[in-house]
């Protein structure tokens, strides 16, 4: 294999990206990392080489292209995947299709590494410290840190109901931004649907996002209170609901679920599980039980994973954490179940999985921020938040394809 370097393609602001500008000196260590992920590539049948492919070699199957193998390996091997995911983002190493290439590499995730080194996958993994839990003041910076980044950039990938959470497609048929904003409000409406939100319906929605869900349920009929602590979706919320005509029948609030009075006929809560912390589930479900009526229903849609999957990750800290969503984590239906039994008087009444769907909405939202790159610059964005961002929208798609994790909707009823 040769060393031979191509030029960049970023250029990396040590001020606003001080670990992706600069690689560690780890030269032996890199040595030993060279040798893991030419096993790791064999196991996959993934192609490592360091020569530009061309569309006639992706065809032959998934391709990681070095522009950079020295930095790569020194990387890879002091951070794993997110030595993996900062390499990416200073240009080190590139795929013709990376969620190809990702999806690839989750499917065989176990045979990755060597068997007699598999014990030590998880021990050798960077671990989450104690600031990593999400009280209120945590919990706030950490939903700041990624949906305050700016209303005008989700704008650019997001279709026009302003959704951002995996939609609900009927059947097969093209995945583009117009088809993907009638599989969100199928998404939307499903739920509402299995709540029973209609007219007169007190609503409680944990998490507005940008306002598609609360807006659905007011033309029902409902009278809305949805909170948020994101101050920039909550002021793009209240306008577009103002605009769509149902501003007085919803109450936007800047507010955190564990401070929620009141008592609802439902309460829905879309993907917003995640961002709540293994530590502050029982208080998330607690709040959840406290908060709607007897005889009423829950609707969670959540991202799920394999429950021995997220007991062996659940303390390590990832390119995800790093980068993207801190202080979240990804629970199992089985730790869901249990909170359900154990902090609350509801039942689980119903259950729907539609990962595929998550995949083909990240893929719409993927080709959607590529083509919108001049305009993600213009916004102030530079090169390394464009592959910052396209990496984490590929790593998704790709867990997704691999069936590594799943997304449900999840409904919930309490006992009279």
């Amino acid at each position: 294999m040769t060393t031979t370097t191509p030029p960049p393609i970023t250029t990396v602001d040590p001020r606003r990206w001080p670990d992706v500008a600069r690689v560690p000196r780890a030269r032996l260590r890199a040595t030993a990392a060279r040798a893991l992920a030419r096993y790791a590539a064999r196991e996959a049948g993934v192609r490592i080489t360091t020569t530009d492919p061309t569309g006639a070699d992706a065809a032959e199957g998934p391709v990681l292209y070095l522009r950079d193998p020295e930095a790569f390996h020194r990387r890879l091997a002091v951070g794993g995947l997110i030595g993996l995911g900062e390499s990416y983002m200073a240009g080190e190493w590139d795929s013709p299709d990376p969620v190809a290439l990702l999806t690839r590499l989750a499917e065989h995730y176990v045979e990755l590494v060597p068997r007699p080194l598999r014990p030590l996958r998880h021990v050798t993994l960077p671990r989450r410290g104690l600031g990593d839990r999400n009280t209120r003041t945590a919990a706030r910076r950490n939903i700041g840190h990624h949906y305050d980044l700016s209303n005008d950039l989700f704008a650019l990938f997001l279709d026009r109901t302003m959704t951002y959470s995996s939609a609900l497609f009927d059947g097969p048929g093209p995945r583009d931004p117009h088809t993907l904003a009638s599989a969100q409000e199928r998404k939307i409406d499903r739920l509402l649907d299995a709540v029973g939100v209609g007219p007169g319906t007190t609503l409680l929605e944990i998490g507005t996002g940008w306002g598609g869900l609360a807006l659905r349920a007011a033309r029902r009929g409902a009278r809305v209170t949805t909170i948020t602590l994101s101050a920039e979706q909550r002021d793009l919320a209240v306008r577009r609901l103002a605009e769509a005509g149902v501003g007085e029948a919803v109450d936007v609030r800047l507010l955190d679920y564990r401070d929620a009075e009141g008592e609802y006929d439902a309460v829905v809560s879309v993907e917003m599980i995640e961002a709540v912390g293994e530590h502050y589930w029982p208080a998330y479900f607690s709040a959840l039980d406290r908060l709607v009526r007897p005889g009423g229903r829950v609707g969670l849609q959540s991202i799920t994973m394999d429950h021995r999957l997220m007991r062996a990750s659940r303390h390590s800290y990832t390119w995800m954490h790093k980068y993207v969503f801190p202080g979240g984590l990804i629970p199992s239906v089985e730790a869901i179940e249990r909170q359900v039994r154990e902090r609350t008087s509801m039942t689980l009444v119903d259950r729907t999985a539609f990962g595929a769907d998550y995949a083909d909405t990240l893929m719409v939202w993927r080709r959607s921020f590529a083509d919108a790159a001049a305009e993600v610059d213009g916004l102030g964005f530079d090169a390394v938040f464009r592959r910052m961002w396209d990496f984490y929208l590929a790593y998704c798609e790709a867990g997704f394809r691999a069936g590594l994790i799943d997304v449900e909707q999840i409904v919930l009823e309490r006992a009279r």
